[in-house]
């Protein structure tokens, strides 16, 4: 089972709950208390996507009273304090009953993200994404980022994932970035209809298909986005790192 919390944080924070077969794991804790009312058991472990503050708030609390471990991508060691197990690309985290996370190395945000495909009977169902990849966005590199690098693992660990995998980011930006992609990509019909029927506080979840269909961030090969964007387009790369120029400021 996965439970997706909003926090309502000024950021619009996600914090993610998945039931396993040994009690509960959390995603990013924002807030402690909302995590302890969402959970009917143990939680066995805090894992972060990330080393940012919204990403883990809630780690030393949710410690204090569960006594669960917190979790991180190895490259966090003096990142995050208080971490118990430092998390490997390829890792396997048994859930039980058939169900695990696999650990992807997905850095650009920061150089010690990491994102979790969940897994039933090996098959991928759901990616965590924390701020590597947002509804119809992706994250920005301000914090100890490198929009380079966040091109790479874009391109090779997200483009190729199969288009009914659920996707389970770290905030809540859908309308802006489909403004945004409406501002690249005007004529974008997909994106024009979920931007009409976007309702601020009604929460959807895409999956890869979807996302192909209005992520600007993912449509590097679209003649329009390209005309619309100023500088060398010849290479994908290279309309990536416009792109996210332009979102910075936008």
């Amino acid at each position: 089972m996965i439970v997706q919390l909003y926090t309502q944080s000024q950021l619009r924070n996600f914090t993610y709950l998945i039931k396993a077969e040994a009690g509960w794991y959390c995603i990013d804790p924002f807030d402690a208390e909302q995590v302890i009312s969402g959970i009917d058991g143990d939680l066995v472990a805090v894992i972060n996507t990330h080393e940012h503050w919204d990403h883990t708030k809630g780690n030393e609390k949710l410690r204090e009273k569960t006594g669960c471990q917190v979790w991180a991508h190895r490259a966090a060691k003096g990142k995050i304090e208080g971490v118990d197990r430092y998390l490997n690309k390829d890792e396997l985290i048994d859930l039980g009953k058939g169900k695990s996370f696999l650990v992807m190395d997905t850095p650009g945000h920061t150089h010690a993200h990491l994102c979790l495909l969940y897994r039933e009977d090996e098959t991928p169902k759901a990616v965590f994404t924390g701020d590597t990849l947002f509804n119809a966005g992706v994250g920005n590199c301000h914090n100890g980022g490198d929009p380079e690098i966040l091109y790479e693992t874009i391109s090779k660990q997200f483009q190729g994932l199969d288009g009914g995998i659920k996707v389970y980011p770290g905030h809540e930006y859908l309308g802006n970035n489909l403004k945004f992609t409406l501002d690249r990509e005007p004529t974008n019909q997909k994106a024009k209809d979920l931007y009409k029927d976007y309702e601020k506080d009604n929460f959807l979840v895409t999956d890869m298909n979807l996302e192909r269909q209005i992520n600007t961030f993912l449509r590097l090969d679209q003649e329009e986005i390209k005309k619309n964007l100023e500088g060398d387009t010849s290479t994908e790369k290279q309309v990536f790192l416009r792109l996210r120029e332009l979102r910075n400021s936008w």
